[in-house]
């Protein structure tokens, strides 16, 4: 089977690195024969454990953060929290009552020489749940797939990190509830941050690329949103690393201002960019089983997700 390589993690490695000088060279992993422990079968498991997704307020379904918890814990990878508490608690309060507490799953990897800098790393866990007539929506595209690239991410920082090679900046990795709901996870965690915003040098959101999108003939692109509306440095670092390493046609199609989607304004990095963080959005593009039941683990091209989470 295929295996990820942590050097193909290169655009969060740069930044992680620094960007005084340039990024030429400044790889996570030197050499390129450090490998992580989870193959493509083990990208298949947590794809069909995350696409899975019960509704997000609801209190039946604990099962899908207590798999993030379980998996941050036999990878020994620590909450920003406490030793055991992955939870970043959302009250009913704090959503103005209207829908049941929830939870953001956090967690970090300590940079070793600028350890106060935070790069987070998000994708939302939540879906549509289930309608009245009990078809579950699994949202296995939206966003298990964001989910998946999100675990995998944190498994291949903390094995670059026991070997000597992790980042010099601290990553947050961070499945945030609530997005479908008006991006209230992220709402949260942006006005309660566990580390100061100011501290945030980036953020890098991971909604939907698991799928080809509709009027995509190519399946080896992928769309990016925000790289360069608040910094030309991340832009460039983002193109030069998938010149070098990757080789995906990064498409800009839906990141001009006038974009009537307004994506940019649509998924959690928002949040970020709307605090001056610098952003970018990774994402496939809508297609036929966009928020419906048919959303499902299935129909995932599983070789594409694994490229794109290399990015």
């Amino acid at each position: 089977m295929k295996r990820f390589t942590i050097i193909y993690l290169m655009l969060a490695g740069i930044i992680l690195s620094g960007c005084e000088s340039s990024p030429k060279g400044m790889v996570l992993v030197p050499g390129g024969n450090f490998t992580m422990g989870s193959n493509k079968v083990d990208t298949n498991q947590h794809a069909l454990k995350v696409g899975l997704n019960k509704p997000w307020y609801a209190d039946e379904s604990p099962s899908l953060k207590l798999y993030l918890k379980d998996f941050y814990i036999s990878e020994n990878i620590p909450s920003p929290i406490s030793k055991t508490d992955y939870f970043q608690d959302i009250s009913k309060q704090e959503l103005d009552n209207k829908y049941n507490g929830s939870e953001n799953v956090v967690a970090f990897i300590q940079g070793s020489e600028k350890p106060n800098e935070i790069l987070i790393v998000s994708a939302h866990l939540d879906h549509e749940g289930m309608d009245e007539n009990g078809n579950i929506y699994y949202g296995a595209d939206d966003d298990g797939s964001g989910t998946v690239a999100a675990l995998e991410i944190a498994e291949a920082f903390m094995l670059a990190k026991k070997a000597g090679k992790g980042p010099r900046r601290s990553v947050l990795i961070m499945p945030v509830s609530g997005e479908e709901k008006g991006l209230l996870g992220s709402k949260y965690y942006a006005d309660h941050p566990i580390y100061p915003l100011e501290n945030t040098v980036a953020n890098l959101n991971i909604d939907m690329i698991g799928r080809i999108g509709d009027f995509k003939e190519n399946p080896n692109y992928v769309y990016l949103i925000g790289a360069d509306r608040l910094s030309q440095e991340l832009h460039n670092i983002s193109e030069q690393v998938n010149k070098e390493h990757i080789g995906l046609e990064l498409d800009y199609t839906f990141n001009e201002e006038d974009d009537p989607n307004r994506y940019y304004y649509r998924s959690d990095h928002y949040n970020f960019a709307k605090n001056n963080i610098p952003i970018i959005f990774y994402f496939n593009g809508t297609h036929d089983d966009y928020h419906k039941a048919t959303d499902t683990p299935d129909k995932i091209e599983y070789d594409l997700l694994e490229n794109r989470s290399r990015l």
